[in-house]
């Protein structure tokens, strides 16, 4: 069995709760895809697709209308605590270190929750170690204002992987973020995932960000969205800046641009 497996799965937004003559608006219609343990799969498409959506739905924030969903083997009908989540604003907690912003899911998620405060210090020294890894170290007691944009990503990156979850799920987390430092955070994300063997899951609109980071990038169809098109990456890993100029991979990214544009015309 798949790691993750999404089935043929329907999603309604309802306008107004409640109103039982509410169409709502259709997100996605027969999407479908399959995950092995320790894959890392990106996800384009045109905007308002669903792809967030569909994110959402293996975390088990919403429920889908039709179809199924498991993970690790066992049905999506509540919010995963196997899963760590980062989006496009870091969200740091204003009034928290960045350390203690890190440890936000040890206070939360078990087994870590009962043991955190026996265990305060040996928690301190984890959250240093993955900031270290990321290129942080002795920002631990920065507040987060005090950190760049880009700085703030990489201790959200940190924050949803303190924990150590089996499944990753990424929603545009470098999208306001320079081209450099967008670039040089997709080397951090590369070392993270080549370290920790989680599964990934990544929303992204740029094109580059997909085929350098995944080792699979699925392309889905305007909304209702659904998936498309899949493409295999056989670039080895670590890799490089200079891969992307590579001719097949310069090719692959005109291929996924030309789906993408096909979807969108369809969709007008």
């Amino acid at each position: 069995m798949a790691f993750i497996e999404i089935d043929e799965i329907d999603l309604t937004y309802r306008n107004s709760a409640g109103d039982e003559d509410d169409s709502g608006t259709l997100a996605l219609q027969g999407a479908s895809l399959t995950m092995e343990r320790g894959d890392f799969i990106s996800l384009v498409g045109p905007s308002g697709c669903g792809k967030s959506t569909l994110l959402k739905v293996v975390a088990g924030l919403i429920r889908a209308n039709k179809g199924h969903v498991s993970v690790a083997g066992q049905t999506v009908d509540q919010p995963l605590k196997i899963v760590g989540m980062a989006f496009q604003n870091a969200t740091l907690l204003p009034w928290r270190s960045t350390r203690e912003n890190v440890l936000l899911p040890m206070e939360i998620v078990e087994p870590h929750r009962r043991q955190f405060r026996r265990d305060k210090s040996k928690y301190e020294a984890m959250a240093d170690d993955l900031l270290a890894t990321v290129g942080l170290e002795g920002f631990g007691d920065r507040a987060p204002w005090q950190l760049s944009g880009g700085m703030q990503q990489r201790a959200q990156l940190c924050r949803a992987l303190v924990h150590e979850p089996d499944l990753l799920l990424l929603d545009e987390p470098f999208g306001a973020l320079d081209a450099f430092t967008r670039e040089e955070l997709w080397d951090v994300l590369q070392t993270l995932y080549m370290k920790r063997a989680c599964t990934v899951m990544l929303v992204t609109h740029d094109l580059r960000e997909a085929v350098y980071l995944a080792d699979k990038v699925y392309v889905m169809s305007a909304r209702p969205g659904r998936v498309i098109l899949e493409r295999d990456i056989e670039l080895e890993r670590p890799r490089k800046l200079e891969h992307m100029y590579q001719r097949e991979t310069v090719e692959l990214v005109q291929e996924l641009r030309h789906h993408i544009n096909i979807a969108r015309t369809d969709d007008e």
